[in-house]
C-alpha cells in the first residue's frame, strides 16, 4: 500500500526530474529515493519515470498519480493540524481579547467553564480597552475577540452579539420620574467611567446625544471604573449612566436607594465578537467564543428582565 512518505519522495522527483535533486530538497541520501519510488512503483503495479540520460521523464501514470498524492499530502497535513490544534486545547493557551468592563460581564465564569472542561489549559483574557484589543487582533497576537462597537476595519469580522440598554441612575427620585433627554444630560450632575479613554463608546454616545440637543458634556466627576461611579451616585452627589446589563450583573451590590429611567431616543453599549477576516479559528478559540457568547447571551436576558421594572433591586 502505498504511503504519505512515498508520495512525498514521488512529488519531488516529479517536479524536480531528478532522484538526486529529490534526495537533496528532501533531506534524504539518493539511494534513500530511490528505494521510496520504486516501493511506490512495486504497490501501484506501474511505472512511473523513465531515465533520459541523468533525468527522469514522467510516464503517463506518474502524471495521472499526481494529482491524487498532492490532495492526498494536502489531507494529511490537514489531519496533522487537527491533533495539534486538539493538543493546544489540552495543554496549550488560550489567548483571547476583552473589553475593559468585561468583568462585569463575563466574570470568572467562563473561565472556570473552560478550566472544567480541559484543566490543562493556560487561558489569557487581555485587554485594557477595545482599541487596545483591536489594535492587537490585527497584528496576530490573538485570535479573537469580545470588543465593544463600533469597530471600523474592513480586515475585520464582527458578529454582533447583544445590544445593552444605557440607563440614567439616580439617588433622587424626582430626576428619574421621565425619561432623560440629551438636553437633560447635559445640565445633569454626571460621575463617568473611564476617564483615561476618550474613545469609550458610552461617553461617545452620551456625547453625541448632547450635542444634538445643543449642549456640551461636562462630567462632575471622572473616574476609571463603574463600580465607583455606582458608590459616588448612591451618595446622592451625582447621577451616572450605566447599561442595564451592568446594573443586572450587580445585583444585590447595587445600593437599593438608587433607581433609573430610561433615556430618549435609547442609547446602546453594543458588543461583538470579532477576528480577522476569513481566519479559521482554532478549536480552543472557538470554544472560548461560543462560551463568552453563551455568557453575554444570558447577561441580555437579565438585562431585559431588568428593563421591565424602574429600580434595579425591585422585586
Amino acid at each position: 500500500m502505498a504511503t504519505i512518505h512515498q508520495f512525498r519522495v514521488f512529488l519531488a522527483a516529479y517536479e524536480l526530474g531528478s532522484l538526486t535533486a529529490a534526495a537533496a530538497r528532501l533531506g534524504y541520501a539518493q539511494p534513500t529515493v530511490s528505494e521510496q519510488v520504486r516501493l511506490l512503483e512495486r504497490s501501484l503495479g506501474a511505472r512511473l519515470f523513465e531515465r533520459v540520460g541523468r533525468g527522469l521523464v514522467p510516464t503517463e501514470a506518474a502524471h495521472a498519480l499526481r494529482p491524487h498524492a498532492e490532495r492526498a499530502l494536502v489531507a494529511a497535513d490537514a489531519a496533522a493540524g487537527a491533533v495539534r490544534s486538539v493538543n493546544q486545547l489540552e495543554s496549550g493557551t488560550i489567548r483571547f481579547g476583552v473589553f475593559g468592563a468585561s468583568r462585569l460581564y463575563l466574570g470568572s465564569s467562563v473561565v472556570l467553564e473552560l478550566l472544567r472542561r480541559h484543566p490543562g489549559v493556560r487561558v489569557e483574557l487581555v485587554g485594557r480597552h477595545s482599541t487596545d484589543v483591536i489594535d492587537q487582533l490585527r497584528r496576530g497576537r490573538m485570535e479573537a475577540a469580545a470588543t465593544a462597537l463600533p469597530v471600523d476595519d474592513p480586515t475585520l469580522e464582527v458578529h454582533p452579539v447583544f445590544n445593552d440598554e444605557l440607563v440614567y441612575v439616580s439617588a433622587h427620585a424626582d430626576r428619574i420620574a421621565a425619561p432623560v433627554t440629551g438636553a437633560r444630560l447635559g445640565e445633569a450632575p454626571l460621575a463617568l467611567a473611564w476617564a483615561s479613554w476618550v474613545n469609550d463608546p458610552t461617553r461617545a454616545a452620551i456625547a453625541t446625544l448632547v450635542q444634538s440637543a445643543g449642549g456640551s458634556l461636562q462630567a462632575r466627576v471622572e473616574v476609571e471604573d463603574l463600580e465607583t461611579t455606582i458608590e459616588l451616585t448612591a451618595s446622592g452627589e451625582a447621577d451616572t449612566v450605566v447599561s442595564l446589563g451592568v446594573l443586572a450583573q450587580l445585583g444585590e451590590r447595587v445600593p437599593r436607594r438608587l433607581g433609573w429611567a430610561p433615556i430618549r431616543p435609547r442609547q446602546y453599549d453594543r458588543f461583538a465578537i470579532v477576528h480577522r477576516r476569513d481566519a479559521v479559528l482554532s478549536p480552543a478559540t472557538q470554544l472560548m467564543v461560543e462560551l463568552v457568547t453563551a455568557q453575554m447571551q444570558a447577561v441580555a436576558d437579565k438585562a431585559k428582565r431588568l428593563g421591565r421594572t424602574r429600580a434595579p433591586n425591585a422585586r
